[in-house]
């Protein structure tokens, strides 16, 4: 069942043809787990998605508070029995329906769903996870291209191109050909005592795990944790690399090309992680 602005609904089509997340990609969406009771990184969450409607000018109702929406999600999951399980949640908001191009509007419509998750605690997966670059198209490095939004082409078409060449994930690229994120989460390379991730200036995604980890990886004794641009030449002299979202957790690469990789500073930071969450 979803959660259609405030009212769980059985019957999922309740979407109209004319929604304009359906037609122009005018939505924003966040991903979020729920655990032990909680929605992990509500309030990082919860300002993004403030953040985000601000700059694609949607109206932000009033009754959207943190309370308002943490109820709504709860409300959601205890209508599908998911309140004391491990959860996955999409709250998506849309742009009211009228108007092409140009809205007729700017208020906005929620809709509210979950699936159950197995596990509680992150856990790295250490096993063959191999990438490579997906150079078919680039990111055009904006404020827009940080957003968590329906437009997500680029990585749909980069995602079956994976599929066909038997690779668990890509790597994409920005117009200025270096390294923005992978098709589903952001990178973290780690060479010698430096770790770091694209900068959004370079137009990856603003995630919530990606901040998380550059928080926790400062407690690192003895590494340097920086945002900066990534250049492809740099990935096969790196020692690790992993990609990052709340979904997974830190999810290792051991594999770009010929070059495999260790994943010591993902265990350490995927233990820094659960004792936070756990906390």
């Amino acid at each position: 069942m979803k959660n259609f602005n405030g009212t769980i609904q059985e019957n999922e089509q309740f979407i109209s043809a004319e929604n304009r997340g359906l037609n122009y990609g005018d939505a924003l969406f966040e991903t979020m787990k729920y655990a032990s009771g909680k929605l992990l990184f509500w309030e990082d969450h919860y300002f993004r998605l403030m953040a985000s409607m601000r700059i694609m000018r949607m109206e932000i109702p009033m009754n959207f508070t943190m309370e308002f929406l943490e109820d709504e999600i709860l409300k959601t999951l205890e209508a599908n029995a998911l309140k004391d399980d491990t959860a996955r949640i999409k709250l998506l908001v849309y742009r009211e329906e009228g108007g092409y191009y140009t809205p007729e509007s700017n208020d906005v419509g929620f809709v509210i769903s979950t699936n159950k998750l197995e596990n509680t605690e992150y856990h790295l997966n250490t096993g063959h996870y191999e990438v490579d670059l997906f150079k078919d198209y680039y990111v055009s490095p904006s404020l827009l291209s940080t957003l968590k939004s329906n437009n997500k082409a680029l990585h749909v078409v980069g995602s079956i191109y994976a599929k066909e060449n038997g690779l668990n994930n890509c790597l994409i690229l920005n117009t200025d050909k270096q390294i923005v994120e992978a098709l589903n989460g952001n990178l973290f390379l780690v060479k010698d005592k430096t770790i770091k991730t694209p900068p959004l200036a370079d137009g990856c995604l603003k995630g919530v795990m990606r901040q998380q980890i550059l928080e926790l990886g400062k407690s690192l004794e003895d590494f340097t944790i920086e945002e900066a641009s990534i250049s492809p030449f740099e990935l096969q002299k790196a020692d690790e690399l992993f990609i990052t979202n709340v979904i997974t957790g830190i999810q290792p690469i051991s594999q770009y090309r010929k070059k495999t990789f260790s994943s010591t500073i993902g265990e350490k930071l995927i233990i820094n992680l659960n004792e936070k969450i756990l906390a």
